[in-house]
């Protein structure tokens, strides 16, 4: 299925009932006093956060959603019946904004979470409700209200808690597959990756962690250059980023550090809260080298960056490296969840 990150919809709520004008008219009963009941509500739209869901991909056909109306009131006090209430599933990770106004709506993040985003329509007033002890026999009542409706942009962000970043060909989406059971498609020419792809990543029996492989960028980016800055949205969720440098660039005039520099221009062009990021350096393909030479181009590049993060060396062709890199990504994920929880605790 293609992969969509992006939609918009409209939603409209149901309208409500009218209230109804009517009198008792029973045998041997004079002048029956007022019965008519009121109207039902309109059903409510909400949006439904749905796990098994994981693209945006239904809206490119179905747009349009509309809630039940309500039914008109009738004699003998009988309410009118409300109307159903409508639930639009969406992916889980799906921001909401109102597309006339730019309004945040909500962004839902769980299963089974659950947002109103047009409210029904109150059902009119039946002429029973205007009884009094002044008007007998009251002949006014009041119509239902309109539904509210809305135009809605869905943009859904990936729930990752690692992101993949690094020039196109840099060996993500090898990485992913190398890692966990994730099948991305993989070949030697730029942009193989045009949607992202996620894979769960096991460390041990019960601990695992979900990696996301996002298309790669080039500079300008954030100018909309290349694939532009649509993906780069998906990274905001993650809390650890992985930058990939190809170590053994098939052109040499390309510099490794230049290429680091390059994605993390785009990064802070892009939003200064995702630069900030805790973020590793992995150096991939080192198959491709002699010992020696990779030591050297190592030093190379930490020098050229002035990096003082953490650094890995992976093949993500034979796997080499790998296993550690996995596990010391789990050992600082775990410790963020820890000071979470320690900050949680404190307030």
């Amino acid at each position: 299925m293609k992969f969509v990150d992006e939609a918009t919809i409209r939603v409209h709520a149901g309208n409500g009932g009218h209230g109804a004008l009517s009198f008792r008219r029973e045998k041997y009963v004079e002048r029956g006093g007022p019965d008519g009941g009121d109207g039902g509500n309109g059903g409510s739209v909400y949006l439904f956060a749905d796990a098994s869901l994981n693209t945006l991909a239904d809206f490119r056909v179905a747009r349009k959603f509309r809630a039940d109306s309500g039914q008109g009131g009738a004699g003998r006090n009988k309410t009118g019946r409300s109307g159903d209430n409508f639930d639009v599933r969406i992916p889980c990770g799906t921001v909401v904004h109102d597309v006339d106004t730019g309004e945040f709506i909500c962004d839902l993040t769980e299963d089974g979470q659950r947002q109103m985003v047009a409210e029904g329509g109150s059902g009119g007033l039946g002429n029973t409700r205007f009884k009094s002890s002044t008007n007998r026999a009251p002949r006014k009542t009041t119509n239902g209200t309109t539904g509210e409706g809305r135009h809605l942009k869905l943009e859904l962000k990936v729930l990752a808690d690692v992101g993949l970043l690094g020039l196109p060909n840099a060996g993500k989406s090898t990485l992913i597959s190398a890692m966990s059971h994730a099948k991305p498609r993989i070949a030697d020419y730029p942009f193989t990756t045009l949607h992202p792809n996620l894979g769960v990543v096991r460390v041990g029996r019960l601990q695992s962690f979900v990696m996301a492989d996002i298309p790669g960028l080039i500079e300008g980016a954030s100018e909309g250059a290349g694939l532009g800055i649509r993906f780069l949205k998906h990274l905001q969720r993650t809390r650890l980023l992985l930058h990939l440098v190809d170590i053994a660039p098939l052109d040499e005039a390309v510099l490794p550090a230049d290429s680091v520099r390059a994605i993390t221009n785009e990064l802070s062009n892009f939003s200064a809260d995702l630069a900030e990021m805790p973020r590793w350096l992995v150096i991939n393909k080192i198959d491709l080298l002699a010992s020696d030479a990779l030591a050297d181009r190592r030093e190379q590049l930490l020098s050229d960056l002035d990096w003082d993060g953490p650094v890995f060396e992976v093949s993500a062709v034979t796997g080499d490296g790998t296993e550690s890199l996995g596990q010391a990504i789990m050992r600082e994920l775990e410790r963020q969840r820890e000071d979470a929880d320690t900050i949680t605790d404190l307030t």
